[in-house]
C-alpha cells in the first residue's frame, strides 16, 4: 500500500511537483555500480520514489567500503556479501515501493546488451574510464541520456551526456595511462567529495526523468579547498570525436578484459584492455605507500593488496593469487593497476 505523505515535500517542490512525482514514480534509472558513488545516488533515488532502479557491479563488500559507501553495513563486509545484493535488501528497507533489480556481474557489452529493459537514465557509479566509454558509446548507440561522475581525493567532477549533445570521448577523448592515473587506492577519497558530485549527479538525473532542462557544462569541487564550479564545455559534438563524428563505437566494439581462473591454482590472470601499457617502475613508486611488499625485478613487480597477492608484468598482464572469481580479480585489478 502506498504511503501517501512520504514524496509530500518533493512534491511541494515546484521543480518537481505532483507530475513530476507520477514520472519519477513510472521511472526506470540504471546504475553502474554499487560503490561509493553508486550507493549514494541509489539512495538518493531510492527516496525520490523512482519506480525501478536496476544496479549492476561485479564486487563483493570488504571492510575498507565502509567509510564511504553508503547502504553497506559491517555484516556486509564479514559476510562478502555482493554489493548489488547488499543494495537491493537495504533499499527494500527504504522504500519498499521501489522494484531493485540486483545484477552481480560485469558491465560489459554483452550484459548491456542483454538487459532487457529501456532505463529513462543511466547513472555513472563505476570507477574505471574503460566501463564509462562503454556506457557512452552504448548510450549513444541507443539515445539515452546518462550522468558521469568521478571523485578522488577531496576532488570530484559530473556531466550531463545528452544523447544529442557532446559525449564523453568529446570532453575526454583518452584515458590517463595507469601509471598517471590517480584512485582511490592511491591519493585516498573523501566522503563528502563522494557526497557533493552525488548530489550534483542525482539532481541532473531527476531533472532528465521528470523533464527539466539540466546543467549544461561539467561540475567540478574540491571540497578540502572549498572551490566548487561548472566548467563550459562545447554545445556541438567535437569535430573529430570518433562516437559522435564518425558514428564509430569503440568501446562497445573492444573485446572484453580477459580474467581466467589459472587450473589448479588459487590465482586468476587478468589481461589488460588493447593498446595499453604499464611503465613498472612508476607503477612501483606509486604503490610503495599504499601496498605491501613491493618487490620490483626487471621482468615484474609483486605486491600485496586487499587480501591478494599481485605479480604485475610489463604489458600490464597480472597474476592475482588468493582469487579464484575472475569478477572479484578483475574489480582488483582495476583498483589497483587501472583500466
Amino acid at each position: 500500500m502506498s504511503t501517501p505523505d512520504r514524496y509530500s515535500r518533493q512534491r511541494r517542490f515546484t521543480g518537481i511537483g505532483p507530475d513530476g512525482q507520477r514520472r519519477l514514480q513510472n521511472a526506470t534509472a540504471l546504475v553502474v555500480g554499487c560503490g561509493a558513488l553508486g550507493t549514494h545516488a541509489i539512495d538518493a533515488l531510492a527516496r525520490a520514489g523512482v519506480g525501478r532502479l536496476v544496479v549492476v557491479d561485479r564486487d563483493v563488500v570488504e571492510l575498507s567500503n565502509l567509510q564511504r559507501q553508503s547502504l553497506f553495513r559491517e555484516a556486509d563486509a564479514e559476510a562478502g556479501t555482493p554489493k548489488a545484493i547488499a543494495v537491493a535488501e537495504r533499499i527494500r528497507e527504504v522504500n519498499r515501493e521501489v522494484h531493485v533489480d540486483a545484477h552481480v556481474a560485469q558491465c560489459s557489452a554483452a550484459w548491456l546488451a542483454g538487459l532487457g529493459v529501456r532505463p529513462d537514465v543511466v547513472l555513472d557509479g563505476a570507477d574505471n574510464f574503460a566501463t564509462r566509454y562503454l556506457i557512452n558509446d552504448w548510450c549513444r548507440n541507443v539515445r539515452l541520456p546518462w550522468v558521469y561522475a568521478g571523485a578522488v581525493a577531496g576532488e570530484a567532477a559530473a556531466m550531463v551526456v545528452r544523447s544529442d549533445g557532446p559525449c564523453l570521448r568529446c570532453v575526454w577523448p583518452e584515458t590517463e595511462q595507469p601509471a598517471d592515473a590517480a584512485t582511490c587506492e592511491t591519493r585516498g577519497i573523501l566522503t563528502a567529495a563522494i557526497q557533493a558530485v552525488s548530489g550534483f549527479q542525482v539532481a541532473e538525473a531527476l531533472k532528465l526523468m521528470v523533464g527539466a532542462p539540466t546543467t549544461a557544462g561539467v561540475f567540478t569541487c574540491d571540497v578540502w579547498r572549498g572551490v566548487y564550479q561548472v566548467v563550459g564545455i562545447a554545445t556541438e559534438p567535437a569535430p573529430d570525436c570518433p562516437v559522435c563524428a564518425r558514428g564509430e563505437r569503440p568501446a562497445l566494439d573492444r573485446q572484453s578484459v580477459g580474467a581466467v581462473t589459472l587450473c589448479g591454482r588459487d590465482a586468476v590472470q587478468v589481461e589488460p584492455p588493447p593498446g595499453r601499457l604499464l611503465d613498472l617502475g612508476r607503477f612501483a613508486t606509486r604503490l610503495r605507500d599504499v601496498a605491501a611488499d613491493v618487490v620490483v625485478t626487471p621482468h615484474l613487480v609483486r605486491f600485496r593488496a586487499d587480501g591478494a597477492r599481485f605479480s604485475v608484468f610489463p604489458g600490464g598482464r597480472a597474476l592475482v593469487f588468493g582469487v579464484q572469481d575472475p569478477l572479484r580479480a578483475q574489480a582488483l585489478y582495476d583498483r589497483w593497476i587501472g583500466s
